[in-house]
């Protein structure tokens, strides 16, 4: 019964966003230390290529009886392969800017840009999961 308050609705997508944000936050606070480094090609995870499998495992679910009470079923991808309900995240290496005489193909701006965006996501997702909390415990309550 408890399990069944945390694996279905919008949790498991707001968990499963959490999760790949602060996967992709490591990443770009590992890109930015080494933005000097020689020979260094800077790594990523695409958010556009997560959110068509968040996508994709949403329309599958909608298109089963009582779609909030199913669980959410993401199918592995080439950036992020599911085993055993665990995302294991596989980054690409980035290879959009030009490349340095000291072969790295760093790009300070996009960096930052990318932290800023995946930052804010994070904290959305983080701050809506709190709200679906937060109404769980009014309920468990039974008062405003």
């Amino acid at each position: 019964m408890i399990k069944g308050l945390f694996s279905y609705g919008s949790m498991p997508v707001l968990e499963r966003m959490v999760e790949f944000t602060g996967a992709r936050q490591e990443l770009i606070a590992h890109n930015i230390a080494n933005l000097s480094t020689p020979y260094y090609k800077p790594v990523d995870l695409d958010p556009a290529q997560f959110q068509a499998q968040l996508r994709d495992a949403l329309d599958r679910r909608s298109r089963r009886p009582n779609p909030m009470r199913r669980p959410l079923e993401l199918r592995s991808e080439q950036q992020a392969r599911i085993r055993d309900g665990q995302i294991e995240f596989r980054p690409q290496k980035k290879n959009e800017n030009i490349l340095f005489h000291d072969h790295n193909n760093r790009d300070v701006e996009r960096t930052i840009q990318d932290l800023v965006e995946n930052a804010m996501a994070h904290r959305t997702s983080i701050e809506l999961l709190k709200s679906e909390f937060d109404l769980l415990k009014t309920a468990i309550r039974e008062r405003p």
